[in-house]
């Protein structure tokens, strides 16, 4: 993160503040391998004095710019501004990984001292008229005369600056700053409140009787769960991220099942006292809606969009109204069979809900596929995933190594670390791997850098994934859900695309391009998960180490695409909530009392208020739009699926395992960041002008 800062009237370090800097770990270069953070040096205490002495040596890398006598040339400014900052970066990725993956109390009471101090810096450097016009100069006057990647990195720079408001009047800048630090604040309100809620939503469960229909493995999780949250009962169903929660689809209790799906759907929204950041959401909406406006956008959504592939909302909701079209009777008619199936057994006066429907259709799933979750669970097991399935898919298509490094310190005992070789036998890379679930974790998973890749900085990059994963009592395997497989894949496939960069600056490298392209190597890698030497290879039994049958791997692997409705109609919910929200102007934002209210009206609108399909994600704990950074840009997951799609097929025609293929993807799309236009790396790969979203549709059986 290169956007955060101190106030501007900040003294200089005191020397003895200045002697202590001097053994703080975070502010020395590391010793390690890949310059790797040192964890075994680095205390809660040392973060605050870093980011203090980090950001004033920010500070003096922009005024050595702006105080340069010279004229403003490539090397002198937006090099140089490129370089700067850069124990302010590396200070801000390992913090920043904390407090998303382990943050403690402790951390959180820095993160409160620090986001303002950020915060100020980035208004500081963004609106530093001295620092833009010389910028602005190298733009208007050589921009012509510059080529690859210093060019692309001569308007990424300028456009960030003119998109953060360095054109404005000063009376608008002015409140653009406000802006600015209002919002940091609210999100880091946001990032305190909504794990604190989804923690608290746990459902507690007095005896095993009522976890009938689990197996015995997600009870002795129940019960581990129960422990670690202080045995107020002796069994817990904690919540995940999402709507639907998992274990639905197994309780045979209906009660419980309801007590379960409503303590994920309210978590947040005010039903339990002191969790309720509509709020925090209705300011942070209409925040947005006011930078549109300073920035002469009719709303966010339009300021958003601008520099992805989408361009606009007009292209975004044509590409969604063609897939709810094709969507909604199939989704009808997906309904009406699991409710005709439950009243086989349950009577004719049956009503399905939608904390039925997981159970509903895993049970016709059962019956009519011979399959169940319980059944394939032990052929998942979360080292064999990792090392027999993702490791071993980047080995056959990219040539891919992978060791175990013991002796590289990390945050947490569950946090693993491995070195990345080259087919040559050459390092390119470290990578960590952080699965198990833990009460300072936010929810979900993902990808992210302690240090991006750069030739200009000779830096070889060092990425990590964390997800949610349940962590098995000890001496027992952790197993996995097909779900849950394909999130270590997509992950993996973030993560390849920061492994493989082959970009001279830091800003273009790896996942810095839009986000309705970051997520297409993600989702393009799920699709290894399936193929069948791969899954021949991770599939293997937890116990006996035999692999998957051949026949319940046939059965496994036609469920895959059983009833796909329900995920489509969650993912296009959310993701049309999320543009509803941000195609408002300033005077229709609703108010926190009106939120929930919103929500409906704008579902009911575009034909998707469905009861038993709620968004995958609700307004009151859509941590993505709200803290992550896909404010209109939801949309991106199902945009990226069609890509991948498209891509999946492309290895298909040519061989999905075929080295040759794996070389030509990772050399034109893989290794080059934002280095060419996004559309130009999706052609020159698959010799497609534009992208095909029929066979989305297709794919998905619908």
């Amino acid at each position: 993160m290169l956007v955060t800062g101190i106030a501007a009237g900040m003294m200089h370090l005191s020397a003895c503040q200045q002697t202590a800097t001097n053994s703080n770990p975070l502010l020395q270069e590391s010793n390690l391998p890949y310059g790797a953070p040192d964890f075994s040096k680095i205390k809660v205490a040392d973060y605050l004095p870093a980011f203090e002495a980090a950001i004033q040596e920010m500070r003096d890398d922009i005024q050595k710019i702006v105080s340069n006598s010279e004229a403003p040339t490539f090397d002198n400014t937006i090099l140089a501004y490129e370089e700067s900052g850069r124990t302010l970066d590396r200070v801000s990725r390992i913090f920043f990984a904390l407090t998303n993956a382990d943050k403690t109390a402790e951390l959180g009471e820095v993160e409160k001292k620090v986001t303002p101090l950020l915060t100020d810096l980035s208004n500081e450097v963004s609106f530093n008229k001295a620092l833009f016009q010389r910028i602005k100069s190298v733009y208007d006057n050589e921009l012509d005369g510059l080529q690859g990647e210093q060019r692309k990195l001569t308007e990424e720079i300028y456009k960030d600056f003119v998109r953060k408001g360095a054109l404005l009047p000063d009376d608008k800048m002015a409140r653009m700053k406000e802006i600015n630090l209002r919002i940091n604040d609210l999100q880091q309100q946001w990032g305190d409140q909504l794990p604190a809620a989804t923690n608290a939503a746990v459902v507690w469960v007095d005896s095993e009787e009522e976890l009938a229909g689990l197996s015995q493995a997600d009870i002795a999780q129940c019960k581990q769960d129960a422990q670690d949250l202080g045995g107020k009962k002796p069994f817990a169903i904690v919540i995940v991220n999402t709507t639907q929660q998992p274990l639905l689809a197994s309780l045979d209790n209906r009660e419980l099942r309801r007590r379960v799906f409503e303590a994920s759907m309210h978590r947040a929204d005010g039903s339990a006292e002191g969790h309720n950041t509509f709020p925090i959401v209705a300011e942070i909406a209409k925040l947005r809606a006011e930078q549109a406006q300073l920035m002469g956008y009719k709303n966010f959504a339009a300021y958003s969009l601008e520099p992805t592939m989408a361009q606009n909302s007009d292209n975004v909701y044509n590409f969604l109204k063609n897939l709810i079209a094709a969507y909604q009777p199939k989704e009808m008619a997906e309904e009406r069979a699991i409710e005709e199936y439950a009243r086989k057994t349950e009577g004719p006066d049956f009503k399905l809900q939608p904390y039925d429907r997981f159970y509903y259709s895993a049970k016709m799933k059962k019956e009519q596929l011979n399959i169940s979750d319980d059944e394939v669970k032990p052929y998942f097991n979360v080292d064999s995933v990792q090392k027999n399935g993702v490791f071993y898919a980047a080995n056959r298509v990219y040539g891919l190594t992978f060791k175990q490094r013991t002796d590289i310190p990390t945050y947490h005992p569950d946090m693993k670390v491995f070195e990345v070789f080259d087919r040559n036998g050459q390092p390119i890379a470290l990578f960590y791997s952080d699965f198990f679930r833990r009460p300072t974790k936010r929810g979900g998973a993902w990808m992210d850098e302690f240090a991006t890749q750069s030739r200009q900085r000779q830096q070889l990059p060092i990425v990590f994934n964390v997800c949610n994963f349940a962590k098995a009592p000890e001496g027992q395997p952790s197993l996995l859900t097909w779900d849950e497989v394909t999130t270590m894949f997509h992950e993996f496939g973030h993560a390849l695309h920061g492994m493989l960069s082959s970009c001279q600056y830091n800003r273009l490298a790896g996942t810095n391009v839009a986000r309705d392209f970051v997520e297409m190597p993600s989702q393009f890698n799920e699709s290894f998960a399936s193929i069948p030497e791969i899954f021949d290879h991770y599939a293997l039994h937890a116990e006996t180490g035999q692999p998957m049958p051949a026949d319940l791997k046939e059965r496994m692997l036609k469920s895959i695409s059983y009833q796909p409705c329900y995920a489509l109609g969650e993912n296009l919910a959310a993701t049309c909530l999320d543009m509803a929200w941000h195609m408002l102007p300033i005077d229709s934002v609703p108010t926190a009392e009106q939120a929930a209210n919103f929500e409906r009206d704008a579902l009911g609108q575009i034909g998707l208020l469905n009861t038993q399909v709620p968004p995958r994600y609700s307004t009151s704990y859509f941590n993505h739009i709200w803290s992550s950074g896909y404010a209109a840009g939801y949309y991106s997951y199902l945009w990226t699926e069609v890509l991948a799609v498209n891509i999946a097929s492309v290895f298909a025609q040519r061989g999905a395992l075929d080295p040759a293929v794996g070389q030509d993807f990772r050399e034109k799309v893989l290794s080059k960041g934002n280095t060419l236009p996004l559309m130009q790396l999706f052609s020159d790969f698959t010799g497609m002008e534009q992208p095909d979203a029929s066979a989305l549709l297709k794919a998905k059986g619908l």
